[in-house]
């Protein structure tokens, strides 16, 4: 098993992606914290995970809350003694243009996708450098290199997740390696919610595999660099969209 015995928090873990790879790193023996906001959703992810013969818990609340990311670390460490990875996977989708797009929204929207994930790395980081190992797994997107009209808050905080993944490298370095994984058109519930795969169709049609991503190609790759199979892999943004960004 690669994460024997490893303990890994996944924010976003209840459905889609988060989910995914909450469950792969547990059937790779990782003690896995999920994190979310609905109670229903993760319990179905503890209980997934424990049904098939791994651990996990999960803890509740609003990655917005600042004050959630540090109760995320401390239940974790209570829990299982630990951090040894960390998969900034919570995100949150705005489909405003910027004339539209209210100070609110574009806060609260950095707030889920970039500063979370900046606190979170702040409090792992002193538990990884004293073990003198560590991973950050930062999920980005397609949107982190290219704009389309509309998005403005989601273009913008996703350019600002490629960012920081490399400026976390260069700092949590040489302990912690950090990379980022830039998902494409991936099915999941927040595609779902602003009206499925057939809104997003122009990317399908726009990459060269002409086909739709499933939650699991983002967590196998999110797996790899977890693991020491990609020991020399740091600070990249790797492309996981069928091609679309060729």
């Amino acid at each position: 098993m690669k994460l024997q015995d490893k303990v890994a928090i996944v924010t976003g873990a209840t459905s889609g992606m988060g989910r995914a790879t909450a469950v792969l790193f547990a059937k790779e023996g990782a003690k896995v914290v999920v994190t979310g906001r609905n109670e229903k959703r993760a319990q179905e992810v503890v209980d997934q995970i424990k049904a098939a013969g791994g651990e996990a818990m999960y803890v509740l609340g609003d990655a917005a809350n600042l004050a959630f990311c540090e109760e995320i670390v401390a239940k974790t460490v209570e829990a299982y003694g630990t951090v040894d990875v960390l998969v900034n996977n919570a995100g949150m989708l705005s489909m405003s243009t910027l004339q539209d797009v209210s100070i609110e929204e574009w806060k609260n929207v950095f707030d889920v996708n970039v500063t979370a994930a900046l606190r979170l790395a702040q409090l792992v980081a002193p538990i990884m450098k004293a073990k003198g190992k560590g991973v950050i797994v930062n999920i980005a997107s397609v949107a982190s290199f290219a704009a389309h009209h509309g998005f403005a808050a989601y273009i913008s905080s996703k350019h600002a997740m490629a960012g920081l993944s490399k400026s976390m490298a260069w700092e949590l370095g040489p302990e912690v390696r950090v990379n980022a994984i830039a998902p494409g058109c991936i099915h999941t519930a927040m595609v779902d919610s602003i009206g499925g795969v057939d809104v997003l169709q122009f990317m399908v049609d726009g990459c060269p595999m002409k086909r739709v991503g499933q939650p699991e190609d983002i967590a196998t790759v999110a797996l790899f660099l977890a693991t020491d199979d990609s020991s020399f892999i740091d600070g990249q943004v790797i492309k996981v969209d069928g091609g679309f960004e060729v």
